[in-house]
């Protein structure tokens, strides 16, 4: 792939991310993306054979981007109770900063192209194995890590959900607030 193809792959997957943040799976078309881009309906499909082709590297790219600041984080936490701490706070702080993102995802729980992947992973288990850890070393709360870690989840995913209802919403101050109610 040349540096021109990469970059246009890179324009589009960026353009697809702002629509689906904007208008959701459905209402996102490759007509749409193509006129986002100011490029034509076959330019598109050049790149990406299909509107879930693109959907989906918009969805792993956002995703990427996740995983990429949450593992960065977790490998530099002191101990694993600090591991665990950082996983939320940076969770949190990064969808907080990255809006678009957090809506890119949340709607791709609904939209069967990124559903019914095959190897699509829990999303509890990386947090699950965290507490684990955390537990082991005395550092967290006793209980089952996976239903710790679903209970996390679910917080975040509020606090995320409020912030996107509500700018203002101080995603800091809830991750400290969920970080010390959890241990």
């Amino acid at each position: 792939m040349t540096f021109t193809e990469e970059a246009r792959r890179r324009q589009l997957v960026d353009v697809t991310v702002g629509l689906l943040a904007e208008h959701g799976y459905g209402r996102c078309s490759l007509a749409r993306i193509a006129e986002a881009a100011g490029i034509t309906k076959g330019a598109v499909i050049y790149h990406f054979r299909t509107k879930d082709a693109v959907v989906r590297a918009a969805y792993e790219h956002v995703l990427g981007e996740l995983v990429g600041a949450v593992g960065a984080a977790v490998d530099t936490a002191p101990t694993p109770g600090a591991a665990v701490d950082a996983y939320v706070a940076t969770m949190l702080g990064h969808l907080g900063a990255h809006p678009d993102h957090a809506r890119v995802l949340a709607d791709s729980l609904d939209a069967a192209v990124v559903r019914d992947r095959d190897d699509r992973p829990a999303r509890w288990r990386p947090l699950a194995a965290l507490i684990s850890t955390a537990q082991d070393a005395g550092q967290y709360r006793s209980g089952d890590p996976r239903v710790l870690a679903v209970v996390l989840g679910g917080a975040i995913d509020g606090l995320v959900a409020e912030r996107l209802a509500d700018p203002s919403f101080d995603l800091d101050a809830a991750a400290e607030v969920l970080s010390v109610s959890a241990r």
